[in-house]
């Protein structure tokens, strides 16, 4: 397994277009309700935003992109939304997984999948095994997934393999036993929907990834939506704990434009 750096024990590359882009597909039902149409109409149409996001990230080279589908308390929503949801995850998993092999795409998913239904978990496996040789885009969906339940996972697992090391375990330790310790840490998360704060997704690894928020809502999240949060990115300095004094300046700024109106950014 490959072997990802640390934003808080090392430096990490520095590029201009993010390796990894986390997404909070947030404004689906908003949308719906924009158009008068029931809420599941938007989540259905969410899912054609999703082809188009992973179009764009082929397109521009970006190797990993992780989407929050259902966090761990979207239980909490009416039964009959939860049930619509699981239902449009179901058929998502039978129309687009041999579309995403043929274009080089694997496909993860991360979180507590033992709360699904026996069909649904087949599915999954299936999907993970199908496309588990491509390496052109990873596309994880974050599914009944929560950083804290990530975390906690993590550290009873870790125990478990390493009971020898009892106060003496290092985030390497931790990290390796982590949902998405395939993939480095993000360079870019973005939340549609006009809503911002992180709502307990991948706690321990947006430490130091570069935060866009924007009003656009997830179903009108078009290449052009994109193109803003991405110019958005170019134009941070990314630190990792040092000052502006010790960048060399290969790529981690932008030329020092004005950045998009559309950008509701955190440094």
């Amino acid at each position: 397994m490959a072997s990802f750096k640390s934003s808080t024990r090392t430096i990490p590359d520095i590029v201009r277009v993010p390796r990894h882009v986390a997404i909070i597909m947030d404004g689906n039902g908003r949308w719906a309700k924009k158009y008068f149409l029931p809420r599941f109409a938007g989540h259905s149409r969410g899912v054609e935003t999703v082809r188009e996001a992973v179009r764009y990230c082929l397109g521009r080279g970006i190797g990993y992109l992780t989407l929050f589908a259902f966090s761990s308390e979207n239980w909490r929503r009416p039964v009959e939304e939860v049930s619509l949801l699981m239902q449009l995850f179901t058929k998502a998993l039978k129309q687009e997984v041999a579309k995403l092999d043929d274009n080089g795409v694997r496909l993860k998913v991360v979180g507590d999948v033992s709360r699904f239904d026996a069909r649904l978990q087949e599915l999954i496996h299936d999907a993970e095994i199908t496309t588990a040789a491509n390496d052109k885009l990873t596309l994880t969906v974050a599914a009944n997934y929560g950083g804290r339940w990530d975390i906690v996972q993590a550290v009873n697992r870790m125990a478990a393999e390493h009971p020898e090391k009892r106060g003496e375990w290092t985030e390497d330790d931790l990290a390796a036993h982590l949902a998405m310790k395939h993939a480095p840490e993000p360079d870019l998360f973005i939340r549609t929907g006009g809503e911002e704060r992180i709502s307990n997704f991948l706690l321990w690894q947006l430490a130091y990834t570069e935060f866009y928020f924007t009003e656009t809502l997830w179903p009108e999240f078009n290449a052009t939506a994109f193109d803003l949060a991405i110019a958005s990115y170019q134009q941070r300095e990314r630190r990792f704990g040092r000052v502006s004094e010790q960048l060399t300046g290969g790529g981690d700024t932008a030329s020092g434009e004005a950045p998009p109106t559309d950008a509701k950014s955190h440094a």
